[in-house]
């Protein structure tokens, strides 16, 4: 029987909010093992000048404990 974990991840990219998705990825890939599954928990962005200035993605995710 798989147990699994999920981690609460945020991240940020002046491109969009898919690119910010990658990042987040990308990064808790670097030092979580087994990811299985992502869910868009928030999408916001900052604002400067009256323009978007960076694009947030808040995620859960989930991954398969080791033995």
């Amino acid at each position: 029987m798989a147990i699994t974990r999920v981690a609460k991840v945020t991240a940020s990219s002046p491109k969009s909010w898919e690119d910010a998705l990658k990042v987040a990825l990308e990064r808790a890939n670097k030092t979580i093992r087994n990811l299985t599954e992502v869910r868009v928990i928030e999408e916001k962005a900052t604002i400067k000048n009256g323009k978007i200035n960076e694009y947030v993605v808040t995620l859960e995710i989930d991954f398969v404990l080791e033995e």
